[in-house]
C-alpha cells in the first residue's frame, strides 16, 4: 500500500444555531480546508477550516495529525484529524488504523477531542446561538486508500481481507460476519471499492474523489442532529404533561391565562424542533450524480436516521397536539369567563334599575 489517509471524525451539537459569518470572522488567520466536489450541493455550505496539528501516539512512536474544524450553521461542529500513511505492507497498515483509532477513542482520557472542542467554542463563542451545555456527539472513521504500489488485478475486497480493517479486530472473523460488513459495498467505477459500516468506511477511489467522504460526514451530523432532539423531546415532554396537570389546579379566573401560556411554550418548542430539523434533513440540497445519491441513501438506512426522524415527527406530533388542544381549552375557558361576566353585568344592572 504506497498512500493512505486515516481520519477520525468527532461530531459535536454545540448550539441551536451558529452564524458562518461570525464564525468566519473569529477565525480570521485560519486557513480554509478544501471543498467537496461540486456535485454535491448544500442548503447552506459548512466553514471548513485546517486548525493545525496534533500528536498521536502509536506503539512505533507518536504521528502526526492534521485537524480541520468543519463548522454547520444548523449547530454542529465536525472535528477531523488525519494522519497519512506511507508505503506500508497491508499487514502494517490495518495495525497502524486499529491503533489509530483506539488513540483516539473518546473513550481515551488523553485523546484530543474534549480540548479541541472546547477550544473550538470558544473561539467561536460569538457565532454561537444558544449554546449547549450538554455534550452529544457522534465519531465516525474513515480509511481513505489512494494508491498501491502496483496496480490491483482485481476489486480489492477480492485481493484482501477487508474484515479487520472495517470491524477494527485482528481476530479472524466467521464467514457470516464479513459478509455483513461488505454488505453496503459501492462502485463507480471499475476499480472502485467503497465500504460503509455503522463505525467506519473504507474507501479505495482511484479515479479520484467522488465526494463520499462528505457523504458520510452530513450523514453523521444528521444522526447527531436526530438524536439531540430526540433527547430533547424526550425530557420536554414529561415536563409537557406536569404543566398541564398543575393547570387543573388553578383557579377558573386564572386557568385561560395559564392555559394560553403554556400553550405558547409548546408552540415555541415546536416550532424551533421543527425548524431546526427541516433544516437538518435538507442539509445536503441536492448531489449531482446518482451514484453518491445511493451511497447517501444507503447510508442513512444503515444509521438509522429516517427511524430516527420519524420517532422526531411523532413526538412533535404530541407537542402540537397538546398545544391545540391547550388553545382550545383556554378559548373555551375564556368564552365560560366572558360570558359569567356579561350574567352578572346585566345581574347588576337589573338591581340598579329596581333600587331606581
Amino acid at each position: 500500500m504506497r498512500r493512505a489517509r486515516l481520519t477520525a471524525l468527532g461530531l459535536f451539537d454545540v448550539a441551536y444555531a451558529i452564524d458562518l459569518g461570525k464564525a468566519r470572522a473569529c477565525c480570521a488567520d485560519t486557513p480554509l480546508a478544501d471543498e467537496p466536489v461540486a456535485s454535491l450541493t448544500f442548503d447552506v455550505p459548512p466553514l471548513r477550516l485546517r486548525y493545525g496539528t496534533v500528536e498521536i501516539p502509536l506503539p512505533g512512536g507518536p504521528v502526526q495529525g492534521e485537524v480541520a474544524v468543519h463548522v454547520y450553521d444548523f449547530g454542529a461542529i465536525a472535528l477531523a484529524i488525519t494522519c497519512v500513511a506511507e508505503d506500508k505492507a497491508w499487514l502494517h497498515f490495518v495495525d497502524m488504523a486499529r491503533h489509530v483509532e483506539e488513540a483516539l477513542g473518546f473513550d481515551k482520557a488523553s485523546a484530543p477531542w474534549m480540548p479541541l472542542l472546547a477550544e473550538v467554542k470558544a473561539r467561536f463563542a460569538p457565532a454561537l446561538e444558544r449554546p449547549n451545555e450538554a455534550v452529544i456527539q457522534e465519531d465516525y472513521h474513515l480509511i481513505e486508500i489512494d494508491a498501491f504500489a502496483e496496480p490491483l488485478p482485481d476489486v480489492l475486497h477480492r485481493m484482501v481481507d477487508l474484515s479487520p480493517l472495517l470491524a477494527g479486530d485482528p481476530r479472524p472473523l466467521s464467514v457470516e460476519a464479513r459478509e455483513v460488513l461488505l454488505r453496503h459495498r459501492f462502485a463507480y467505477l471499475a476499480e472502485d471499492c467503497v465500504v460503509v459500516t455503522r463505525d467506519r468506511a473504507l474507501l479505495y477511489q482511484p479515479g479520484g474523489d467522488a465526494g463520499i467522504a462528505a457523504v458520510l460526514e452530513v450523514a453523521n451530523a444528521q444522526l447527531l442532529e436526530l438524536r439531540y432532539y430526540g433527547n430533547l423531546l424526550d425530557d420536554e415532554l414529561p415536563r409537557m404533561y406536569d404543566l398541564v396537570d398543575r393547570t387543573r389546579t388553578v383557579s377558573a379566573f386564572f386557568a385561560p391565562a395559564e392555559l394560553s401560556r403554556l400553550a405558547r411554550r409548546l408552540y415555541t418548542v415546536w416550532a424551533e424542533v421543527t425548524e431546526l430539523t427541516e433544516k437538518v434533513e435538507n442539509a445536503l440540497e441536492a448531489m449531482g450524480h446518482p451514484y453518491l445519491a445511493q451511497v447517501y441513501t444507503a447510508t442513512l438506512e444503515l444509521f438509522g436516521v429516517p427511524a430516527l426522524g420519524a420517532a422526531v415527527d411523532r413526538k412533535l406530533e404530541i407537542v402540537r397536539d397538546t398545544y391545540a388542544a391547550l388553545y382550545d381549552e383556554a378559548s373555551v375557558s375564556r368564552a365560560g369567563i366572558l360570558e359569567i361576566t356579561i350574567v352578572l353585568l346585566i345581574a347588576v344592572e337589573l338591581v340598579l334599575a329596581i333600587f331606581k
